[in-house]
């Protein structure tokens, strides 16, 4: 077996001394979803999107809900925990999961280091999407997906059983509390990974050392020569000066109050917000393009001027300009604030499914009702549902669920005569109803 994809380097073969990390066994978690963040979703999608067997799944469910997956062990490429059947029979699984190479990890390392927030973010324990988007970018798969998840398991099933399944699901819980824990899975465990993050900021902040050669600072001084000229003459010309480094923080905006009173029609305070929000968007777009992996990456997805509303609406300007964002994209107030929340909850996924109403054709309507069918245990009150279109609404309740293009359940809440986004999609509609009553 490859050693990288069976993670089985110990500490004292090379690595940090975190390596390897041991979490007791979690408590009973009945009648909630074994994941909230957005990242342990995508973990529990890569198996239930792998796993043949679907009441292996149920099963697994079973087991990780009734506390029967002991302590778990994370080492790069591999999770070890021993699940106990119901006749008391102890089995002990694995699930593995390739590493990422040297060269992954030192593109992703200096993606991180490029970008203030992205450490902030970990440091909160956090994984924001467009982390995983910026990696994503970079060639870095740091979501497992379909067929990435393998099993091994002393009962000899050759493919996920319910001890691998129950394995899972609860490390979806352990990657809700500690994103570091799929950076270990990966390969790399949080101690030296910061060290590795501080140690490339260091050396950012130093700058280039060649500041103070005569011939380099005469190249930089040279006042040029016309395009034409220079490309004629390609041949016999210096090389070009290395790209400036990247910007740290947006610059200042100007302050456009307090001088002579603006002509008729101009708001001040929303042209300052622009200006901020166009700063900081041309701050990443430069580090993006200075990236060595900018020529291989995709443009951005362009919004639509509502969207892009909604993106303003989300970084909170304040009353007055969101009333604006709202008249100009052809909302309420009421209408912006869900738009905001479902652009919280799942960018344009999330403010596709709040805005469009759409009917699932035979095969996207067989997965659903297939779902929802195996969602909920034997013996467990399963909630009566009224199917219209792609919602299925609680009968008598204030919950609804939503299913997107996607094939993932978005949760609802009715909330004023009105439904609202209350939680991030997921794989499992039983979960996620399980969440709107915890609200309650």
């Amino acid at each position: 077996m490859n050693p990288e994809r069976d993670g089985s380097r110990r500490p004292d073969e090379g690595g940090s001394a975190d390596c390897a990390r041991t979490f007791g066994a979690l408590p009973v978690a009945r009648g909630r979803a074994f994941a909230r963040s957005w990242w342990g979703q995508a973990w529990l999608k890569a198996l239930e999107d792998t796993a043949l067997d679907g009441e292996q799944l149920r099963l697994g469910r079973r087991h990780a809900r009734g506390g029967a997956v002991g302590a778990v062990s994370v080492r790069p490429g591999r999770i070890t925990a021993v699940v106990q059947d119901r006749d008391q029979t102890r089995h002990r699984s694995d699930v593995l999961l390739q590493q990422l190479s040297a060269a992954d990890w030192d593109r992703f390392l200096d993606m991180v280091a490029d970008r203030a927030g992205h450490i902030a973010a970990l440091l909160d324990r956090d994984m924001p999407p467009v982390l995983v988007e910026d990696a994503a970018a970079a060639g870095i798969e740091l979501l497992p997906g379909i067929g990435d998840l393998e099993s091994e398991c002393s009962c000899g099933a050759w493919d996920h059983c319910a001890h691998s399944a129950a394995l899972c699901y609860q490390l979806a819980r352990l990657l809700d509390q500690d994103p570091f824990v799929l950076l270990l899975l990966r390969g790399r465990g949080e101690r030296e990974l910061l060290d590795e993050l501080q140690a490339r900021s260091a050396a950012r902040a130093v700058g280039p050392t060649d500041e103070d050669d005569e011939d380099v600072a005469a190249e930089r001084s040279g006042a040029g020569v016309p395009a034409a000229e220079a490309y004629a003459a390609r041949d016999i010309l210096p090389p070009l000066p290395a790209a400036p480094p990247p910007v740290a923080v947006p610059g200042a905006p100007p302050v456009l109050g307090g001088g002579a009173p603006p002509a008729p029609g101009v708001d001040v305070a929303a042209l300052e917000f622009l200006i901020a929000d166009t700063a900081a968007r041309a701050r990443r777009l430069l580090a993006d393009a200075l990236s060595a992996w900018h020529p291989d990456s995709p443009p951005p997805p362009v919004l639509t001027p509502a969207q892009d509303a909604v993106r303003l609406a989300a970084a909170g300007p304040g009353e007055v300009i969101s009333a604006r964002l709202a008249a100009g994209s052809g909302r309420e107030a009421r209408g912006l604030a869900a738009a905001v929340r479902a652009w919280e909850l799942g960018g344009t996924a999330g403010l596709a499914v709040l805005e469009e109403d759409w009917t699932p054709g035979p095969e996207a309507l067989a997965r659903a009702t297939g779902k929802l069918a195996a969602a909920w245990e034997d013996g467990e009150a399963r909630p009566r549902l009224r199917a219209t279109r792609n919602r299925w609404t609680v009968v008598g309740g204030a919950a609804q669920l939503r299913y997107g293009r996607d094939g993932r359940w978005w949760p609802y809440r009715r909330d004023g005569g009105r439904w609202v986004p209350a939680g991030p999609a997921t794989d499992d509609p039983a979960g996620a109803l399980a969440g709107l009553s915890a609200e309650r």
